[in-house]
């Protein structure tokens, strides 16, 4: 399968559990750099920084746009994402049902959000 602008991605990355992550993903959407962003409840990330093993509440989000917004998104993530260093991990489906992929299309690049049907 060739990738597309148009192929729809899904981007994963992680908030702190106390930030705002609903002002966050409505940022992203108003922007029209994602068509959804799926907050996750709280979780407990393990991991090691700056050569000490850490733990911390975290929020992982999904967020669904296209190929050709996830430029555009790395750049954003820059300027409003708080880590030093977020995650920005990019997943491409196997397969997206026509449906899905045309409504994740048409709210990122119409200007029109709407609904998945």
């Amino acid at each position: 399968m060739n990738a597309t602008d148009s192929t729809v991605v899904i981007l994963i990355t992680t908030l702190g559990a106390d930030a705002d992550a609903a002002a966050f993903a409505r940022t992203l959407i108003d922007e029209q750099l994602a068509a959804c962003v799926s907050v996750l409840p709280p979780m407990t990330s393990i991991y090691r920084w700056k050569g000490e093993l850490e733990q911390a509440p975290e929020r992982q989000l999904l967020i669904k746009t296209t190929a050709a917004r996830v430029l555009a998104l790395k750049e954003r993530f820059q300027t409003l994402h708080p880590y030093e260093v977020p995650e920005f991990i990019v997943v491409r489906p196997e397969a997206v049902g026509e449906l899905y992929s045309k409504w994740v299309i048409d709210s990122i690049g119409s200007g029109r959000p709407g609904r998945p049907t």
